[in-house]
């Protein structure tokens, strides 16, 4: 797929303020969410505004989450709400020679739509599968695999990346004309996600398994 707008700004996604950060690409937008572990889901009921966090797995061009049927989220979300979808990554403090122009670097996405019910039951069996690949590849060739029972209480939602939005800041710190004689140390302080060393809770009859092996080599992400 070429590296396309995801689609053309709407009234909700057209970013003004810092206008030069707005990503509309779609590479960007993937790679965003698929760094993410967990997204931060807005939405107003008859109590109020809320925002939930929740694991999230991106498909193509949808953003996934599950969950109990029970759960309040997922109930109202299956109604049609409109939602709000927000993911950021932080990189780095920004220090500069004014306390106003200190910033961040980061990745950010945020998402509008509503979300659908995965229904389909090879679909929905797929889709949690595609979640398991993606906290560790591979990890569903060695355990037991979700009963039928256990997929009948979960429920499986999706949201299309249609409308959606990316802001992103990298580099030095941006000082104004004024401050350049101010003597004070700026720059980055780089912030960093970083695969610890496994801890073992069973060994296991196989010796250490590849996807571990491979958490433990990939040094940051």
């Amino acid at each position: 797929m070429t590296d396309t707008a995801v689609a053309p700004p709407s009234a909700r996604t057209r970013i003004r303020r810092i206008a030069e950060n707005a990503d509309y690409q779609r590479s960007t937008l993937h790679a965003i969410i698929d760094a993410a572990y967990v997204c931060h889901i807005a939405f107003v009921d008859d109590k109020g505004t809320h925002n939930i966090p929740t694991a999230c797995w991106r498909e193509g061009e949808h953003l996934y989450i599950h969950g109990s049927n029970g759960g309040r989220l997922l109930k109202l979300l299956a109604g049609g709400t409109q939602a709000c979808v927000a993911i950021t990554h932080v990189d780095g403090l920004v220090l500069a020679r004014s306390a106003f122009n200190h910033s961040m670097n980061y990745r950010s996405a945020v998402i509008y739509g509503s979300f659908e019910r995965v229904t389909e039951d090879a679909t929905k069996r797929a889709a949690m599968d595609a979640f398991m690949d993606k906290l560790a590849p591979g990890r569903n060739a060695d355990i037991r695999r979700g009963s039928d029972k256990e997929f009948a209480a979960t429920t499986v939602m999706r949201i299309a990346l249609d409308e959606a939005v990316c802001k992103v800041r990298t580099g030095p710190p941006i000082d104004d004309a004024e401050d350049m004689d101010i003597a004070v140390w700026t720059g980055v302080l780089p912030l960093e996600h970083r695969h610890a060393a496994p801890v073992v809770d069973a060994p296991g009859p196989g010796g250490v398994p590849d996807y571990v092996r491979q958490w433990h080599s990939d040094a940051t992400v």
